[in-house]
């Protein structure tokens, strides 16, 4: 038999995180982003279950072959654009969209011919200084975009740094609105962030990513605290119990020192499958339907628990949530020190998803 481990994938979830998005978009069409491979859910699965979404965002073309392999018609965005001139002629054939957001990438498209390009997304560095065209140099970066023989559709993008913290998006938003003005393009800006709390950026496209996979982008919620559902549920066994004395020592680096009598229960479940090494004794886990903590430190492919406190009949076997509905992943991630995206996207790909 293979190991306890497993990732339960719930796409009814998805479909519902998505109907949540929409109803705090407005009139925003929906640029689910699935790079990834959807956040660690799962690519195709995600990309099936959010067929109502009015595009998908990715990071390669590989991602987005695969995505039109499935037959999907509607757009499909390259959120990094192309890499070089040669995955041209497969946007062309495959009609995938492109951002610009360098120069080399500009002069791809000028030696492209005159056959039609799909739509282009021109990207403004408004404040992230990630990706994209400075101020000062994005109104002749636009000008040679129009100037392409190929020119189909342009729109305009920026991304946000701080949506997600006290600092807000005003001052970005000062600078995209004074380049943008006056432009006839659509517009995408918000990501899941600025969704839920900057209205006032949602424009003609919205790019959420974390919170389609009912995780909260922000520091001060859960994504149940936005009405949102959690997609993965990450599940193992205890595979064995250990019985500690006053004194003694557990695991690696013996970092953990029993100060009473204490049950500890091994679960089959480490940082070769995605779960954090660096999440320190206390992080919160669910076994057997009761909450408990981790203990001492991650190996590769276990984890200890503290079951002391916990019904004698919790042991050998019992079910194990290290995260999911009854347990956040955000909460997790805070213990260990780092954010959801990392530990969704972390999914090992020895622990196969379960879909239902």
């Amino acid at each position: 038999m293979s190991r306890p481990i497993s990732a339960r994938i719930d796409t009814a979830a998805l479909r519902h995180n998505l109907k949540v998005i929409r109803q705090h978009s407005g009139r925003a069409r929906t640029m689910a982003v699935v790079k990834a491979n959807a956040y660690g859910h799962d690519l195709l699965t995600a990309v099936k279950a959010l067929n109502e979404a009015d595009g998908f965002a990715v990071a390669s073309i590989e991602e987005a072959l695969q995505i039109r392999q499935t037959g999907w018609t509607k757009p499909i965005l390259l959120l990094e654009g192309i890499f070089s001139e040669a995955e041209l002629p497969l946007c062309r054939q495959h009609w995938l969209s492109m951002v610009v957001h360098n120069r080399q990438q500009l002069d791809f498209l000028q030696h492209a011919g005159s056959a039609p390009l799909p739509p282009l997304f021109i990207k403004l560095n408004s404040g992230m200084n990630r990706l994209g065209f400075t101020p000062a140099d994005f109104d002749s970066a636009l000008h040679s975009l129009r100037q392409l023989p190929g020119i189909t559709e342009i729109s305009l993008t920026s991304h946000f740094a701080t949506a997600d913290a006290p600092a807000g998006i005003h001052q970005q938003m000062q600078v995209i609105n004074a380049v943008f003005a006056g432009l006839p393009y659509p517009k995408s800006l918000a990501n899941s962030a600025a969704i839920f709390r900057h209205p006032d950026s949602h424009a003609d496209w919205v790019r959420p990513g974390i919170a389609l996979y009912g995780a909260s982008p922000f520091s001060d919620c859960t994504g149940a605290q936005l009405g949102l559902r959690p997609v993965m549920t990450l599940t193992s066994r205890i595979i064995a119990v250990q019985t500690l004395q006053p004194g003694d020592a557990l695991g690696y680096g013996q970092l953990w020192l029993a100060d009473r009598p204490s049950r500890v229960g091994v679960v089959a479940c480490g940082y070769a499958d995605g779960y954090p090494r660096h999440a320190t004794t206390g992080t919160p886990i669910w076994i057997a339907g009761h909450k408990t903590r981790t203990l001492g430190r991650v190996s590769m492919d276990m984890l200890f628990t503290d079951l002391t406190d916990l019904p004698a009949t919790v042991g050998l076997g019992a079910e194990v949530i290290l995260w999911g509905e009854q347990q956040p992943v955000e909460q997790v991630a805070s213990a260990a020190g780092t954010i959801s995206y990392e530990l969704l996207c972390a999914r090992a790909p020895r622990v196969n998803p379960t879909i239902v």
